[in-house]
C-alpha cells in the first residue's frame, strides 16, 4: 500500500498547537478533528468543513481551558460522539444525521482519574483507559460505568481489533494487555501480553500481529501470542525520532506509525508471514505526527500534526477502471472500494476473512458484485448494498444467476448453491443437473404474512420428472412431486405455499405443499405467470385468456377470448394488464384489479381495505367465495365489523343480526371502560355460540358466575337439558320450576318420546310407556317393560304393547316380551317373523327340540338371501344341507372350507365341485393344489393345459407322463410347438420340444428361421461336440448368403480364422481380411495377407498399400522368403532400391540351392558379392570356375581359391604340391603348421628358417618342449645337460638350460640351479645378459621364500631398488630401511610407503591414519568400511571428499544402491568432475528405469534427483565444462527429472490429475534418454485416466509395439506412421527388457483390442491452433519451437508467463491452476515444487491471478 497526499484539511500554525484526537464515523460520511482549541470540527467525506461544536469542562468552576481531550470516537451508529477529558470525564454529544443539528449532551460518566485515550467498538459500549492504570467500560443505555481490568501503570494507548471484539491496551511500563468480549472462536488467551521495552505510544492491532513502537525507535510486531515476530530498528538512523501514533487499516493488513516529519507503512505479506516495508512517506517541516485516523472503508487517511495541521492521504494498493463504468480501488490485500462512475455510489467490498481479493466482476446487468478470494466467495447488490461472504472452493468453472434479487444461484459440478445477499451463510446447497432459471425458483420473504418471519423456500427438478421442494431455513424437504412427463417450467408463488408447473405436454398443474395435493388446473397452456404482489394467476390456452383470482378455489377460472399470443405482465399505476401480441400490434387486457388487490389485502391481513376492494364488485360466484374467506379470516382475527359486513353481503341475516348485536356490547364496553371491547366475556361467549361451541360459552359465563345468562342462552336454545345441568351444578332456585316448563313445552311441542324419557328418569314408568305409545315407540315402551317386573305383571299392559309391536312389525321386541311371560310359542312364532333365529334356535333347543334342524336351514337361508353366504354355510351344515353348504362356501369365495366339506362327500357329488375350485387356485397361480383339485374332479387334461399356458411345461409333461402314454405326450408336444412356432413363439415351442427331449426339432425350428444365435444355444447346450462344427456350418451357408460379417462371426467361433480371411479374399474385401488376420491370426499372418493383397493389386498400387500398412519392406523378404523374385523385384524397383542388392543376392542363393550355378554367379555379381560365387565353386571343387571368378571381380578371394586347393591336396597326402599351392598364395604359416601337425619338424624349421625367420626361436623351444616330453630324464635330464654345457664353456647355453628346472618336488634342487645359473652369468655372461638372468632368477627366489638370497643377488648387480623390494616382501623392514639409508636415501619415502601399505594390509587402520591418511581411507575402501571412509574423508578437503564419494557411489551402483547412491549427492552436492559424468548419468538411467516411481510416493526420489542435478547444472556453469554437450546433456536430464517430480506432486491432488497426464505425454519427447516402453505405457495409461481415449490408444497401441520389438531384439518393424510432424523421435535405444509386467502387459493388450475392434475412436493425435500434435514443440509446417510449460510440458501459445531465467516459462492458466490447487490442498509436494522452480528460475512472477 502506498500513500498520496490529497489535501490538507486544517493549515499548521506557526507554533505547538497540536492535534489531540481524531475520528471517522463508522458510516465514512463525517470526519471529526479535536483541536488544542477543545473544539471539535466536523467534515464530510469529501473533506469540506460543515459543522463544529465547543466541549466543556466538567465544572465550569474551574474555567474553559481547565482540561484536554484525549480521547474521541463515533459511536457506531455514526449519530454521537464521545470526548474523554483529562478532567475526569467522559461526554456523549448527540450530533445528529444532518449537518447543523442541534448537539445536545446525552451521556456523562464520571470518573476517578483523567481519561487518557478512548474508543466505541460495539453499540452502548465505550471503553476508555485512565491515568491510574484502569481500563473501564462505559454504558451508553444504562448510563452505568465499570472496570473491565486494573493495572498500576497509566494507560498510553488503546486499540481494538478489526471486529471491535477485542481491545489492547498500552500502558507506561511498557506492559501490552488483551482483553476479549468475544474471542470468535479463536482461543487466544486474555491478560498480559507482553512487556514492551518502553512505553507503547504507538499501538495497532492488525489481522495477524499487533505492532508497538515507542520512544525507542523500534518498531516490534508481535504474534498472537506476544513472542516477536520482527523488529525494525530505527535507533541508530539520525534522521528518525520517537513514535507517536499508529493506526492499523480498517482490513488489518497495513499499519501506519507516525514519527517526527515522517509517515512509515508496514504491509502484511500474506505469502511470506511477515511485515514488509513500504517506502516511507516523508514530509518537510510536518513535525510530530500527533494523531492518526484511518476511515472506516479503508480509502482514506488522515494525519494531524503537533503544529494543528491535519492532512489527508489517499491508501490505496492500486486502481484499475471496469467496462469504464466502474472504478475499482484496492485499498488492501482484502478490501476493495467498487464506486459506480456515473451515480458516484461506492460499495466496500471486504473479506472479513482476511482473505486477499483477487478478481472482481461486476455482473447481471451490471448490478451484482462477484468475487473471489483463496477460500471464500463474496457476493453483492449494488443497489441495496446487501454483501455476503461464504466459504468456497471452486473449480473456476462456475456459472452465476442473478434473475431472482434477492438471492445468487449458483452452479457448479451439478451442484446448486443459494447465496442470499446480505448473508454470510449459503442458504442452502442441493444437487441438479439442471440450470435453466425456469427450472429453479427461489422465494425469500417475498410477501410477509401474519405469524411467519421467516419463509424461505426453493423448489427444484431432480430430475426431468421429479420436484423437490425445500425449506431453506430448516433445510429439510417439504415436498417431492414426481410426475409422469417431463416438467419444462416451475415456479412458486410469493408467499411459497403452492407450486405451478407445467409439463412437455402443456399441461398446467398447481400443487398445494401444505396439503400435498397436485391438481391439473389447464391443458395446452403456452403461457403462464403469477401476477406480481399477489396470488392470481394469469394463463394462455391457445385462444383463451385464463385468470385465477383465487387460487385456493381452482376450479373456478375467469376465461376470456384473445387473438394473439401473451407475452407479458404489467403492473403498476394502480391496475394490471396482460400483454398480447395481435399480428404487429400488442394489446393491453386489463384484469379486474379489485380481485387482485384482494387476495393481496387478504395476505398482507388488511382486512379493511380488502372489504372496501369487495364493496366495488358485483355479487358473483367469485367475489361470494371471496366474502366467505374473509368472514372466516375477520372472526379468527376478532375484526367483528368486518366480519358482520361479510355476512350481510352473504345475506347471512341471522349471523349478521347477532354480529351486529355482539357488536354494540363490544363498542359499548370499550366505551366505558376503553381497550379492546372485544375481550368482553360477553363478546367472548357470542362468539364461542357462534362456533356453536356452547361448553366454551357456558364456561366463559361461569366464569363470570353469570349463570343466570349461561342458562338464558341455553332456553333461548331450546336447550333444556344443559340448562337444568347448570342449575343443577350451581343448585338454582328455579331448578323445579324449570322442568316443569321444560315438561309444559315438550307436551306443547308433541315430543312425547322425550317427554317420556323424562318421565321415565323421573321413575313414573307407567306414564313413559303411556307416552311412548302414544308417540309411536313401543320398542321404548317393551324395554322399560321388561326392566321392572311389576309392570310385566301388567297383563293388559304387556298384551297392549305387544299388540303394538307386531302391528309395527318388530317381532323380535314382541318374541323377548312372549319369552318374559313364558309364552315359548307366540315368541317362537315371532322370532321366526322377526328373522331373530339366533333367539329362536335357543328357544327351540330349550322348548322345541326337533325344530332346530328346520331352523338352522331356514337361518341359513335368510342369510344367503341377505348375501351373507359366508355366515350361512355353517348353519347349513348344523341343518346336514351339505349341497346348499357347498354352493354357499363357493358363492362366498370360502375355498378352504369347500373342499373341507367336498373332501367330505361321496365321489359323485365332489367331482362336479372340484373344477370351480382348482380353476380358482389355478388363477392364483397356486398351480400344486389347482393339480390336486383337478385330479381329484377327474379332469386330468385340464390341469395340464393349466400347466402349459402357464408355460411350466415340466409340471405339465411330469403329470401328462403319469396318465398317458409317452409316445401320446410327445406328439401332444410336438403339436403345440408346432403351433407355437406358427404364431411366431419360438421360445415356448423350443421349450415344448426340450420337454419331450426333443432338442434337434428346436434347432431345425431355428435353422429354418435363420435364428442362429438361439440354434447356437442350444446346440452348445445338447451337443457341444458339434459346436465347432456347427459354427463352421453356418458360416459356409452364411457366406453363400453372401452375409459375410455373420459368417465372418460364425468362422471366429469355430476358430476357422484362414477361412474368414479366404472368405474375405474370394470376395476381393481384402481389408477385411487383413483386419481378421491381424486380431486373430498371430504375429505374421496378417503380413500374409497384406502380401496377397499387394500381389493382388501389384505395381503403384501395391507399394502404396503396403507403405500404408508399414509392411513394405516386410512384403519383400516375403517375397523373397516365398520364391516370388520378380514380385520382389517389382516392389523394390518401384519403393525400396536399396533393396535390390539383398534380393539379387537371395535368388543367387535360391539358384545355388537348384544347382544352377551358372544363373547363380550372374545373380551374385549382380548384388555385388562377386565372393559369394567363388566360395560356391570352392564349395564345388571347381577351381577353374572359382579362379576365374576370382581374377575378374574379387582379387582379394585368388588366395582362399589357393588355399582350397592346398587342403584338397593335403588331405590327399601331397604335402609338395600343397606347399607350392600355399606358398603361391602367400600364406607359408599355414604350411608351416600343416608341417607341424604332421610332425614333420625338419621341413617346418625349414620353412620357418626360410619364409618366417623371426618365429624360429619359438619354434625351437617348442621343439625342445616335445624333445623334453618325449625324453625320460625330465627336470634331471636338463641339470646334467647344463653342466655339460658348463663344462665345454657354453655358459649361455648352460644359463638357459639352469633356468628352465622348475619345481619337482625338490625346492634346494629349484635353488641350486637358479644361483648357479646367477653365478655363471655373472662371472662370465656380458653385464646385460648377466642383468637379465638375475632379474629373472630374483623374483623366482623370492616366490620360494629366499628372500635374503634375492636380495643379496640384487646388490652384487647394484640392484638397490630390487634388492630393497626383496627385503620388503620378506617383510625384513630394518634390513630394507638400512640398504636404502646406506646405498641410495632417495628410497628412504619408497620403504615408507610400502610399511604403509603392510600396515594396511595388516588392518592396523586407525594407527595408519595417522601416518598416511589417504592410505587409510584407501584401506577403509578396501575393507567395505564406507562409512568410516566417508567420515574421515569429511574432514579432508573437498576434493578428497569427492574422490571418495565417487568410489563409495559407484560402489552402490555396482551392488543395485542407486537410491543411496543418490542420496550420497544430495547429502555432499554433486561436482563437476568430468570423471563423474558416468555416476550422474547411470544414477540417471536407473531412477528413470526403476519401477514404482509413477506414483504420488515417489516424489521425494525425483525431487533429490532434480535436486541432485540442479546442484551439477549450477556448477557446471561455473565450470570449464560450462556450455559443453555434457552440460547440455545434464540440463536435459534435469528437465526431465524436473517433470517426474512435478508429476508425482500433480498426482497426490486429485484436481492436477490432468497436469500429471499432460507431463507423462511431453515425456515422450525425450525417449532417447527413458525406457521408450515405460514412457508409453505411462502416458498411455495417465491419459486413458483422464479420459483422453484416442491419445491413450496411440500410445498404448506404441507400447504394444515396442513390447514386440523388445521381444524380437530389434525396432525395425516399428511404424511411425502416427507420430509424424510431432518431435516424439522415432530412433530410440531399444530398452534392454520389458519395464511394464506381464499382466500389465496383458490388460493393456486387451484394452486396446477391444477399442479396435469397436472401431468408436479414430487413431489421430489431437492438433491444436498450430494445427500440429498438441503437445509437440516444433510446427512442422513453420519450423517454430515453442517454449515448454514448466507446469505441464505442453508448448506455450499464449498467455506466457515469463521468468527471470531465459527460456524458462509456464502457461498462465496451468500455472494458476497448480498455484490453485496449492491453496486449495495446502499440498507440501507441490509447495516444494513451487520452490524449485523459483530457485531454478530466479524467482517466481508476480502475477495476479486469473480464474478465466
Amino acid at each position: 500500500m502506498q500513500l498520496k497526499h490529497l489535501r490538507t484539511l486544517l493549515s499548521p500554525q506557526d507554533g505547538a498547537a497540536k492535534v489531540t484526537c481524531m475520528a471517522w464515523s463508522q458510516n465514512n460520511a463525517k470526519f471529526a478533528v479535536c483541536t488544542v482549541d477543545r473544539v471539535v470540527l466536523l467534515y464530510d467525506e469529501h473533506g469540506e468543513r460543515r459543522d463544529k461544536f465547543s466541549t466543556k469542562p466538567s465544572d465550569m468552576k474551574y474555567g474553559r481551558k481547565s482540561y484536554m481531550v484525549k480521547g474521541m470516537a463515533f459511536s457506531p451508529d455514526s449519530t454521537k460522539i464521545a470526548i474523554g477529558q483529562t478532567d475526569n470525564i467522559i461526554y456523549v454529544y448527540k450530533i445528529g444525521e444532518d449537518w447543523g443539528d442541534k448537539k445536545v449532551i446525552c451521556n456523562k460518566f464520571i470518573q476517578t482519574s483523567a481519561v487518557t485515550c478512548l474508543q466505541w467498538p460495539a453499540e452502548y459500549i465505550i471503553v476508555f483507559g485512565l491515568a491510574e492504570g484502569k481500563v473501564r467500560l462505559a454504558n451508553t443505555k444504562t448510563n452505568k460505568s465499570s472496570t473491565i481490568y486494573g493495572t498500576d501503570s497509566y494507560v498510553v494507548s488503546l486499540t481494538t481489533n478489526c471486529s471491535g471484539k477485542g481491545i489492547l491496551s498500552g500502558h507506561a511500563d511498557g506492559t501490552i494487555v488483551r482483553y476479549f468480549f468475544d474471542d470468535e472462536g479463536s482461543g487466544e488467551s486474555q491478560g498480559k501480553l507482553v512487556n514492551h521495552p518502553c512505553p507503547p505510544y504507538a499501538l495497532a492491532w492488525a489481522t495477524n500481529s499487533i505492532v508497538a513502537a515507542g520512544c525507542d525507535r523500534r518498531i516490534v510486531a508481535y504474534g498472537k501470542e506476544g513472542h516477536v515476530l520482527q523488529t525494525f530498528d530505527y535507533s541508530r538512523d539520525p534522521q528518525e525520532r520517537e513514535f507517536t501514533t499508529a493506526a492499523a487499516s480498517p482490513g488489518g493488513q497495513s499499519v501506519v506509525l507516525g514519527s517526527y516529519d515522517r509517515l512509515r507503512v508496514l504491509n502484511w505479506s500474506p505469502r511470506r508471514g511477515i511485515w514488509e516495508e513500504a517506502k516511507p512517506k516523508e514530509i518537510a517541516n510536518l513535525y510530530s505526527v500527533t494523531a492518526l485516523a484511518w476511515k472506516r472503508d479503508g480509502s482514506r487517511l488522515c494525519a494531524g500534526t503537533l503544529c494543528g495541521g491535519v492532512e489527508q492521504f489517499d491508501c490505496c494498493l492500486r486502481r484499475s477502471i471496469y467496462k469504464n463504468k466502474f472504478e475499482l480501488t484496492y485499498v488492501g490485500p482484502s478490501q476493495v472500494i467498487v464506486k459506480n462512475l456515473s451515480s458516484g455510489t461506492r460499495v466496500v467490498l471486504k473479506s472479513h476473512y482476511g482473505y486477499e481479493v483477487e478478481e472482481v466482476k461486476i455482473l447481471g446487468k451490471e448490478r451484482y458484485l462477484v468475487a473471489h478470494t483463496s477460500d471464500t466467495l463474496l457476493l453483492g447488490d449494488l443497489n441495496t448494498n446487501r454483501l455476503s461472504e461464504v466459504a468456497w472452493q471452486g473449480s473456476g468453472n462456475e456459472k452465476y444467476f442473478f434473475e431472482n434479487e434477492n438471492v445468487c444461484m449458483i452452479f457448479n459440478a451439478g451442484e446448486l448453491t443459494l447465496v442470499e445477499y446480505g448473508s454470510n451463510d449459503t442458504l442452502g446447497s442441493v444437487r441438479t443437473e439442471f440450470m435453466n432459471p425456469h427450472l429453479i425458483s427461489v422465494r425469500i420473504n417475498e410477501r410477509c404474512q401474519r405469524g411467519m418471519e421467516d419463509n424461505k423456500k426453493l423448489a427444484y427438478l431432480v430430475d426431468i420428472k421429479t420436484i423437490a421442494i425445500v425449506d431453506l431455513i430448516g433445510s429439510y424437504n417439504i415436498g417431492t412431486i414426481s410426475h409422469e412427463s417431463r416438467v419444462d417450467w416451475l415456479e412458486l408463488n410469493e408467499t411459497g405455499h403452492k407450486l405451478l408447473f407445467r409439463d412437455r405436454k402443456l399441461r398446467l398443474h398447481l400443487y398445494d405443499i401444505e396439503t400435498c395435493s397436485k391438481t391439473m388446473i389447464l391443458n395446452f397452456c403456452s403461457y403462464v405467470q403469477w401476477v406480481p404482489g399477489s396470488d392470481v394467476l394469469v394463463a394462455q390456452n391457445r385462444s383463451s385468456l385464463c385468470v385465477w383470482y383465487n387460487i385456493e378455489a381452482p376450479e373456478r377460472v375467469t376465461m376470456s377470448s384473445i387473438r394473439g399470443d401473451v407475452v407479458g405482465l404489467e403492473r403498476g399505476g394502480g391496475k394490471t394488464e396482460v400483454m398480447v401480441t395481435e399480428g404487429v400490434t400488442t394489446v393491453a387486457y386489463t384484469l379486474d384489479e379489485g380481485l387482485i388487490e384482494f387476495g393481496t389485502a387478504i395476505d398482507d391481513g388488511n382486512y379493511t381495505r380488502a372489504t372496501a376492494f369487495l364493496e366495488t364488485l358485483e355479487m358473483t360466484p367469485e367475489t361470494e367465495a371471496m366474502w366467505k374467506t374473509l368472514s372466516k379470516l375477520a372472526l379468527e382475527a376478532r375484526q367483528l365489523h368486518i366480519a358482520e359486513r361479510c355476512f350481510s353481503a352473504l345475506g347471512n341475516v341471522a349471523k349478521a343480526r347477532f354480529l351486529h348485536e355482539t357488536n354494540e356490547i363490544a363498542d359499548q364496553v370499550s366505551r366505558e371502560y376503553g381497550g379492546e371491547g372485544t375481550d368482553f366475556y360477553q363478546v367472548r361467549a357470542r362468539l364461542a355460540m357462534l362456533e356453536k361451541n356452547y361448553k366454551l360459552a357456558e364456561m366463559i359465563f361461569l366464569e363470570q358466575n353469570a349463570v343466570e345468562e349461561a342458562m338464558n342462552m341455553y332456553q333461548e336454545l331450546h336447550r333444556w337439558d344443559e340448562c337444568i345441568a347448570v342449575a343443577e351444578a350451581k343448585g338454582h332456585p328455579a331448578l323445579e320450576k324449570l322442568r316443569r316448563s321444560y315438561y309444559q313445552w315438550l307436551m306443547d311441542t308433541q315430543q312425547e318420546e322425550r317427554a317420556g324419557e323424562l318421565q321415565e328418569s323421573q321413575g313414573d314408568g307407567l306414564a313413559a310407556i303411556s307416552l311412548y305409545l302414544k308417540a309411536g315407540l313401543p320398542a321404548k315402551a317393551a324395554r322399560l317393560v321388561l326392566t321392572q317386573e311389576e309392570l310385566l305383571a301388567n297383563t293388559e299392559l304387556v298384551e297392549h304393547i305387544t299388540a303394538a309391536l307386531i302391528k309395527g312389525e318388530l317381532y323380535e321386541r314382541a318374541g323377548d316380551l312372549f319369552d318374559k311371560i313364558r309364552n315359548p310359542q307366540r315368541a317362537l312364532e315371532c322370532y321366526c317373523k322377526g328373522n331373530a333365529f339366533m333367539k329362536a334356535v335357543e328357544l327351540a333347543r330349550l322348548a322345541f327340540p326337533g325344530e332346530v334342524v328346520r331352523l338352522e336351514e331356514a337361518w341359513g337361508d335368510h342369510l344367503v338371501q341377505q348375501k351373507q353366504l359366508d355366515a350361512a354355510v355353517n348353519h347349513y351344515i348344523e341343518a346336514r344341507c351339505s349341497i346348499k353348504a357347498i354352493e354357499a362356501a363357493l358363492g362366498a369365495r370360502q375355498w378352504k372350507k369347500a373342499i373341507c366339506i367336498l373332501d367330505l362327500q361321496d365321489r359323485n357329488t365332489a367331482s362336479r365341485y372340484y373344477p370351480r375350485v382348482a380353476q380358482h387356485y389355478a388363477s392364483l397361480q397356486e398351480y400344486e393344489i389347482a393339480e390336486e383339485l383337478y385330479i381329484k374332479g377327474d379332469r386330468t387334461k385340464d390341469a395340464i393345459d393349466m400347466y402349459t399356458q402357464a408355460g411350466r411345461w415340466e409340471q405339465a409333461h411330469k403329470l401328462a407322463m403319469k396318465c398317458m402314454r409317452p409316445e401320446d405326450v410327445s406328439v401332444l408336444y410336438i403339436t403345440q410347438a408346432q403351433e407355437m412356432e406358427k404364431q411366431g413363439k419360438y421360445r415356448e415351442a423350443e421349450r415344448l420340444y426340450v420337454t419331450v427331449e426333443e432338442p434337434d426339432l428346436a434347432i431345425t425350428m431355428f435353422k429354418k428361421h435363420k435364428l442362429y444365435d438361439d440354434m447356437i444355444r442350444l446346440v452348445g447346450k445338447h451337443h457341444p461336440d458339434l459346436l465347432s462344427d456347427t459354427h463352421l456350418h453356418l458360416g459356409k451357408e452364411l457366406e453363400a448368403e453372401g452375409r459375410l460379417q455373420e459368417a465372418e462371426y460364425h468362422y471366429l467361433k469355430a476358430q476357422e480364422w484362414k477361412a474368414t480371411v479366404n472368405m474375405y479374399r474370394s470376395s476381393g474385401l481384402w481389408e477385411e481380411a487383413y483386419r481378421v488376420a491381424k486380431a486373430h491370426g498371430g504375429a505374421n499372418a496378417h503380413k500374409h495377407v497384406a502380401y496377397l493383397w499387394a500381389k493382388s493389386l501389384g505395381g503403384e498400387a501395391a507399394v502404396r498399400l503396403l507403405n500404408k500398412l508399414g509392411l513394405l519392406e516386410a512384403a519383400i523378404d516375403h517375397a523373397a522368403d516365398n520364391c516370388s523374385f520378380e514380385f520382389a523385384f517389382e516392389l523394390s524397383r518401384l519403393a525400396l532400391k536399396h533393396k535390390t542388392p539383398e534380393i539379387h543376392l537371395r535368388y543367387a542363393m535360391y539358384l545355388e540351392d537348384e544347382s544352377k550355378f551358372e544363373e547363380a554367379e550372374a545373380e551374385f555379381i549382380r548384388a555385388g558379392k562377386p565372393k559369394e560365387a567363388v566360395l560356391m565353386f570352392v564349395h564345388n571343387q571347381d577351381w577353374e570356375a572359382a579362379q576365374r571368378v576370382a581374377e575378374a571381380h574379387d582379387p582379394d578371394s585368388i588366395a582362399e581359391v589357393l588355399v582350397g586347393q592346398a587342403q584338397v591336396a593335403l588331405e590327399e597326402k601331397d604335402f609338395q604340391k600343397a606347399e607350392g599351392l600355399l606358398l603361391r598364395a602367400q600364406r607359408p604359416g599355414l604350411a608351416l603348421n600343416y608341417y607341424k601337425e604332421a610332425g614333420l619338424w625338419s621341413d617346418a624349421l625349414r620353412i620357418c628358417k626360410d619364409y618366417i625367420p623371426g618365429q624360429l626361436e619359438v619354434l625351437q623351444e617348442e621343439y625342445d618342449r616335445e624333445a623334453s616330453k618325449k625324453g625320460a630324464r625330465g627336470m634331471e635330464g636338463l641339470v646334467e645337460q647344463a653342466r655339460q654345457w658348463e663344462q665345454t664353456g657354453e655358459y649361455s647355453r648352460a644359463v638357459d638350460c639352469y633356468l628352465k628346472v622348475r619345481d619337482s618336488g625338490s625346492s634346494s634342487l629349484v635353488e641350486k640351479c637358479w644361483m648357479k645359473a646367477a653365478e655363471l652369468s655373472i662371472k662370465f655372461l656380458p653385464p646385460q645378459r648377466s642383468l637379465e638372468v638375475v632379474q629373472a632368477v630374483g623374483p623366482q627366489l623370492i616366490g620360494i621364500g629366499k628372500h635374503n638370497a634375492a636380495a643379496e643377488l640384487y646388490l652384487n648387480l647394484d640392484l638397490v631398488k630390487e634388492a630393497i623390494d626383496a627385503f620388503i616382501e620378506g617383510e625384513e623392514w630394518n634390513k630394507a630401511k638400512r640398504v636404502a639409508k646406506e646405498l641410495d636415501p632417495r628410497y628412504e619415502d619408497y620403504v615408507d610407503q610400502h610399511y604403509k601399505e603392510f600396515l594396511k594390509n595388516q588392518g592396523k587402520v586407525d594407527s595408519l591414519v595417522g601416518v598416511d591418511v589417504i592410505a587409510a581411507l584407501d584401506l577403509y575402501v578396501e575393507q567395505g568400511q564406507w562409512d568410516k571412509c566417508i567420515d574421515t574423508a569429511t574432514k579432508q578437503n573437498y576434493k578428497i571428499l569427492h574422490k571418495y564419494v565417487a568410489l563409495y557411489a559407484t560402489h552402490l551402483i555396482r551392488e543395485g544402491g542407486c537410491a543411496q547412491a543418490l542420496a550420497l549427492y544430495v547429502q555432499h552436492g554433486a561436482p563437476a568432475n568430468p570423471q563423474n559424468f558416468n555416476i550422474y548419468k547411470r544414477i540417471f538411467t536407473d531412477m528413470v528405469s526403476s519401477p514404482g516411481t509413477n506414483s504420488a510416493e515417489a516424489y521425494h526420489s525425483w525431487a533429490d534427483l532434480r535436486d541432485v542435478l540442479f546442484n551439477l547444472c549450477e556448477n557446471l556453469v561455473k565450470s570449464s565444462e560450462a556450455n559443453s554437450l555434457a552440460h547440455e546433456e545434464f540440463e536435459m536430464m534435469l528437465l526431465i527429472a524436473h517433470y517426474y517430480a512435478t508429476r508425482s506432486a500433480a498426482q497426490s491432488v486429485k484436481q492436477l490429475e490432468t497436469v500429471a497426464a499432460r507431463l507423462s505425454v511431453s515425456l515422450l519427447r525425450h525417449t532417447q534418454l527413458l525406457p521408450a516402453d515405460k514412457a508409453f505405457y505411462e502416458a498411455g495409461i495417465a491419459a486413458k485416466a483422464v479420459g483422453w481415449e484416442n491419445m491413450a490408444f496411440i500410445f498404448l497401441n506404441r507400447f504394444l509395439d515396442l513390447t514386440d520389438a523388445i521381444e524380437e531384439g530389434t525396432l525395425d518393424a516399428l511404424d511411425h506412421s502416427d507420430f509424424q510432424d510431432t518431435d516424439i523421435p522415432f530412433e530410440v535405444p531399444l530398452p534392454a527388457k520389458q519395464h511394464v509386467p506381464e499382466a500389465q502387459r496383458e490388460e493393456v493388450r486387451d484394452w486396446v483390442l477391444t477399442v479396435s475392434m469397436d472401431q468408436r475412436l479414430e487413431q489421430v493425435l489431437p492438433r491444436d491452433e498450430r494445427g500440429v500434435y498438441e503437445a509437440s514443440l516444433v510446427a512442422a509446417s513453420t519450423g517454430v519451437r515453442a517454449l515448454p510449460c514448466l507446469i505441464t510440458g505442453y508448448p506455450i501459445l499464449r498467455n506466457k508467463i515469463e521468468f527471470k531465467r531465459p527460456g524458462k516459462a509456464a502457461n498462465k492458466d496451468n500455472w494458476n491452476k497448480f498455484l490453485m490447487a496449492i491453496k486449495t490442498s495446502h499440498s507440501p509436494v507441490c509447495q516444494d515444487v513451487l520452490k524449485f522452480i523459483s530457485q531454478w528460475c530466479g524467482g517466481l512472477p508476480s502475477t495476479s491471478f486469473s480464474f478465466q
